[in-house]
């Protein structure tokens, strides 16, 4: 950001960094130049939080009394000084990987990103857990673009009505006001480029800087467009099929289209649920160009630098499109890629799946389109494997080719001043910079005094921003006077009172309602003489959602109770900056979704660092992290209890355990037990469940080795990937001549003979392998052994008895022989599908 379109010269060089740090979003939760921002506009800065605003509104008379403000000069120079230094200087990924001669740029595809309320382009867990991607990898340097789009409306913005009905309100963001700035190309001129899917489209592009990282963003909203196609980035996740294929056919196509007009050639391109799969076709499409290739082979070349993260825990959660309407908005694009649109179709389809009206699944086509896979929790992992078992038929469960990387978050964005100073003095300042893993041992001689006046401010805080809030709303709904209004504000919540929160989609699967089961019993709770509580709940239900509207209307209904009111709050217009407050003041976070229908479920772990405590069913990331020293588990979903049964177990974990703890106090006032617990919490979930360990091992386990593979394949205009290529056609081809004349299986006392007569026809011993599988029980893990050639067979082609002799550790009927295809340069069963199990 230049800081000549606000300034005259002069004064530009007495506030020299100033529009620098307003333009990057990491000065939206990088609180070092909060002070900077509030006497550019206190008022403003604090209902806002955006510093590009707040530099856009500002007098150039004040700017002009504070260049003439030596402290605030100072202070202005220290902060810039010490943003410049940090941007320049080595990080983790320079330290141990920059010579890594293959991987020199990442681009981070995902139709939402939520950095900042500065830049409303989110909408929930996903959108969060891109943004924290991007603020980590800036942290850790890596060599990262992000790219989206950039929304006129964003997500829909919540009000409601008398009768606690949901309104979902669209206000147009105006660009100036936000922190991006258009893209230009060497000429001066905004860069825009050109699709033709079906038609002409003018895209213009933006960039958002976060610290090391660019976010480029599409954005349809240019005059030369048809007034349709002006509204394709109106919305988040608004609109019907064909707007929701219009985006993705933005972010995908379009998305690596602009890339390529900047210079710009990512190694490694990870692709952020599968809104954006389409970037699998466009990247083969542009090899093909550039090397003369066929699709099919430059699809396998490319293949090997697509990382493919799904979030979703059910199948009907991916985004599915009409044969009908793929054809008519990407049949033109098909010829492009020299394939018919039955091919094309046949991406996204199952195998085998000859149905005519079949959908067409984007998450097919990422599989498809990338050589890893990976779930967001460990447990999701599990339910992925079963969502895409179609695309693996014959294929055990358990060889499905998904594996997780669970979510973290990004600390610094989340943590509290006073948690951040804690830390700090603990642990140094530099911690989420670079491995966390000796963090838990350095923070864990925190005394029980300092974690208790932590929690006391950070409670506080909430308590004063749920005071301001209400007093909002109240003025908006209500007809009282000023004095009543100001009784009534000072009599919700209490800073001495333990409370709990909860923020999240409203959605049925989470259960939102399930503490409110027993209306009556919640309000014992709340209002116990001895040890009250009180509640502050946030979120929002999708416009189309109307049982998760009516879940919230139902939360508005209770509130109304007098004996409540002032120990239960409904926070409208859930958004980033209502869940900074929530997850830095709640003593206790509540997550109730049906197991396993959780992916990760991130809030939870955006209290961790705060001192905040979890209870929560024993689903997405919780079912990795809990242990009885940590928090509390609502188990009993998985074991087939009803919702009324779970209600009972968390209303008696409240009564009987969790209320108990945080108020039994020792002669200094402290709750022994409650910050035994905060300490074992902190120390232990805090670093691992981080967007630094996240980043970290996205790195490690695919970057990484993912580039090097891209480029081993596309060497020597892509001799590796044509081989590869021919030898999976040829292996389709011949698969089915595959013959197993014999199959010997015999106990031997303490061991167990397998001995196989098999006939490979036209592949070689080098195209196979044959192995003995055994399905994992509850004792014994799942095995798989090789079985050798012991000689081939006398006047064969190709024939061989294969031999091999094990422990007889299970019975002979847990083993199944089985071929599957082998090739060093090949990813089985991602890449190729066959098996042949042998019975």
């Amino acid at each position: 950001m230049k800081a000549s379109g606000f300034f005259r010269p002069d004064l530009a060089k007495k506030l020299d960094g100033l529009a620098e740090l307003a333009g990057d979003c990491s000065y939206t939760w990088a609180h070092g130049a909060d002070e900077i921002w509030s006497e550019l506009d206190d008022e403003l800065w604090k209902l806002t939080r955006n510093p590009w605003l707040v530099l856009q509104s500002v007098s150039h008379a004040h700017l002009e009394t504070l260049s003439e403000n030596p402290g605030f000069c100072q202070k202005l120079r220290t902060i810039v000084s010490a943003h410049r230094l940090a941007l320049s200087e080595n990080r983790w990924f320079q330290h141990h990987y920059e010579q890594q001669a293959a991987l020199k740029k990442i681009a981070y595809f995902s139709m939402e990103f939520g950095l900042s309320e500065a830049l409303p382009i989110y909408s929930g867990g996903l959108g969060l857990l891109a943004g924290d991607h991007l603020k980590a990898a800036s942290d850790l340097g890596l060599p990262l673009v992000g790219v989206g789009l950039l929304y006129q409306n964003g997500y829909f913005r919540q009000d409601f009505d008398s009768d606690g009905n949901q309104i979902a309100l669209y206000p147009s963001s105006n660009t100036s006001d936000l922190p991006v700035t258009p893209v230009r190309d060497a000429n001066g001129e905004w860069l825009r480029i050109k699709l033709l899917t079906p038609y002409q489209l003018w895209v213009r592009v933006w960039q958002a800087q976060i610290g090391r990282i660019e976010l480029y963003l599409l954005d349809t909203n240019d005059p030369i467009n048809h007034p349709v196609d002006r509204c394709i980035t109106t919305e988040l996740y608004g609109g019907g099929s064909s707007h929701r294929l219009a985006q993705e056919i933005l972010l995908g196509i379009g998305g690596w289209r602009v890339l390529q007009a900047l210079g710009i050639t990512p190694d490694v391109c990870h692709l952020n649920e599968g809104h954006a799969a389409l970037v699998v076709l466009e990247r083969a499409r542009d090899l093909m160009r550039e090397k003369e290739l066929d699709f099919a082979t430059a699809l396998t070349i490319t293949r090997a630098g697509n990382l493919f993260t799904t979030h979703t825990p059910v199948e009907a959660g991916f985004d599915r499109f009409s044969p009908e309407l793929v054809n008519n908005q990407l049949g033109l694009y098909a010829k492009e890629l020299d394939i018919s649109v039955a091919t094309l179709l046949s991406l996204g389809r199952a195998p085998g799946n000859t149905d005519p009206a079949a959908p067409f699944n984007m998450a097919y086509l990422a599989i498809r389109g990338s050589a890893a896979v990976n779930g967001v929790s460990r447990l999701h992992a599990e339910v992925s494997r079963d969502i895409f078992s179609p695309l693996f038929p014959n294929w055990s469960r358990h060889d499905i080719p998904i594996t997780n990387v669970t979510n973290g978050v990004h600390v610094p964005a989340w943590d509290s001043k006073d948690a951040d100073e804690l830390w700090t003095h603990l642990c140094g300042k530099g911690r989420w910079f670079c491995d966390p893993e000796m963090l838990g041992q350095n923070f864990n001689r925190v005394a029980d005094q300092e974690l208790w006046q932590m929690r006391a401010k950070n409670r506080a805080r909430l308590v004063h921003f749920v005071r301001d809030e209400y007093n909002r709303e109240l003025n908006i709904h209500s007809n009282l006077t000023e004095k009543e209004l100001e009784k009534r504000v000072l009599r919700v919540f209490d800073p001495n009172v333990m409370t709990i929160g909860f923020a999240r989609r409203f959605a049925t699967y989470k259960r939102p309602n399930l503490l409110l089961t027993d209306p009556d019993r919640l309000a014992r709770i709340l209002c116990h003489p001895e040890r009250p509580v009180q509640l502050v709940i946030s979120g929002k239900a999708h416009p189309a959602d109307l049982p998760g509207q009516q879940l919230i209307k139902a939360w508005h209904q209770f509130m109304r109770r007098p004996d409540i009111r002032e120990r239960a709050v409904f926070l409208s217009d859930y958004d980033m900056i209502t869940a900074e407050f929530l997850v830095q003041g709640v003593d206790l976070w509540i997550n109730t979704p049906k197991r396993p229908w959780e992916a990760c479920g991130t809030s939870g772990m955006k209290i961790l660092v705060n001192g905040g405590l979890n209870v929560s069913e024993l689903d997405g990331w919780w079912a990795e992290a809990y242990t009885p020293e940590v928090g509390w588990s609502l188990n009993g979903n998985e074991d087939g209890h009803s919702d009324q049964e779970q209600a009972e177990m968390l209303y008696r974990l409240l009564e009987e355990d969790i209320v108990p703890a945080f108020y039994e106090r020792n002669d200094n006032g402290i709750p022994e037990r409650w910050t035994k617990k905060m300490r074992a919490s902190m120390t232990k979930l805090t670093p691992y469940f981080s967007a630094n360990r996240m980043v970290r091992e996205y790195t490690e386990r695919f970057y990484l080795p993912l580039a090097t593979h891209y480029h081993e394949r596309a060497a020597k205009q892509g001799e590796l990937g044509k081989k590869l290529t021919q030898w999976q056609q040829h292996l389709y081809d011949f698969w089915p001549k595959i013959h197993v004349a014999q199959v010997q299986a015999e106990d031997q006392g303490a061991q167990q003979l397998f001995k196989l007569h098999i006939y490979l026809g036209d592949l070689t011993a080098d195209d196979v392998e044959v192995q003995l599988f055994s399905e994992p029980t509850v004792d014994i893990q799942q095995a798989i052994h090789p079985i050798p050639i012991d000689h081939p067979i006398p006047g064969a082609v190709n024939g061989y008895v294969y031999s091999l002799t094990i422990p007889a550790i299970r019975p002979l009927k847990d083993y199944t022989p089985r071929i599957i295809p082998r090739h060093p340069g090949c990813q089985v069963p991602i890449e190729t599908q066959h098996i042949l199990w042998i019975k």
